[in-house]
């Protein structure tokens, strides 16, 4: 008698994603500043997991009004997949609502050392298979961060603080990167090429070169890596980010930095974009 092939298996996922950090249980001012922050970047989300921290009201005696706060991220793209922190009585509502429960701390397993002093990885973009990055979204009540983009006042949000991973060979990318497509270079520096479209994103844990007209979405340092930089050929992106630290570009590109050749990088939490020496 044939053997049965298997029909599943379960594994442990590395997986990152979005975190939205609940700082009120009031459902009309948390959806107010969403809806401010968002209404301008529609297409930002698309059906995208987002984990709800609710450490900030832990001490609260209310529950948010989970699926109210559900339909409402919906509505703007995001798919609220669980809770991490909060009372008993908030996880316990969660669970009520359909949401999962995360654990309080996320340990990420570590990545083996390697030495990147010559070494390099060249593949095609089509072979590579990406993560969504650690991004979190500040809300609630809270003051917002100070944080500049050179010549331009535009805020950004506080990054994660999150342990640094050992790197891996800096990874290439031959050819152009398509509209909806992602790559991500874990423990790694990414290098491309060719033209980045827009709707496409990259993401490393190391630095980004870009070769090429930067079109879409480019996240460096996605684990943490405040040291990490961005370098671009021809920026006409729609999003750069560096360590949570992101400048969405709802209003266009400055246009002292509009197709200009570019490094971003951060100073003391600011986001800082200047066009390179020739």
């Amino acid at each position: 008698m044939a053997r049965e092939e298997p029909a599943f298996k379960i594994k442990i996922a590395n997986l990152s994603l979005f975190v939205l950090y609940v700082h009120t249980t009031d459902m009309d001012q948390l959806k107010k500043q969403l809806d401010m922050r968002f209404n301008k970047t529609q297409d930002f989300f698309s059906n995208t997991p987002v984990a709800l921290d609710l450490s900030a009201i832990a001490n609260s005696n209310l529950s948010p009004d989970f699926v109210d706060l559900m339909s409402f991220m919906l509505d703007h793209g995001m798919r609220a997949t669980g809770v991490v922190g909060g009372s008993t009585e908030q996880r316990e509502a969660a669970v009520q609502s359909g949401l999962g429960l995360f654990p309080d701390t996320i340990i990420r397993p570590a990545l083996k050392s390697v030495s990147t002093s010559t070494t390099t990885t060249s593949i095609d973009a089509e072979d590579s298979q990406p993560e969504l990055p650690g991004l979190a979204i500040e809300t609630g009540v809270g003051e917002p961060n100070n944080s500049r983009i050179l010549d331009s006042d535009t805020q950004i949000q506080k990054p994660v603080s999150q342990v640094l991973p050992a790197f891996r060979p800096t990874m290439i990318i031959n050819k152009p990167v398509r509209t909806g497509q992602r790559i991500y270079a874990e423990g790694a520096s990414l290098v491309v090429l060719g033209v980045v479209n827009a709707g496409a994103e990259l993401i490393a844990d190391g630095d980004i070169h870009i070769y090429a007209p930067l079109r879409g979405r480019v996240i460096a340092g996605a684990q943490g890596n405040e040291n990490a930089r961005i370098f671009v050929h021809s920026l006409e992106a729609e999003l750069v980010s560096i360590a949570g630290c992101f400048k969405v570009f709802e209003n266009g590109i400055p246009e002292n930095l509009r197709g200009k050749s570019v490094q971003v990088h951060l100073d003391c939490s600011d986001l800082i974009i200047q066009p390179l020496l020739s």
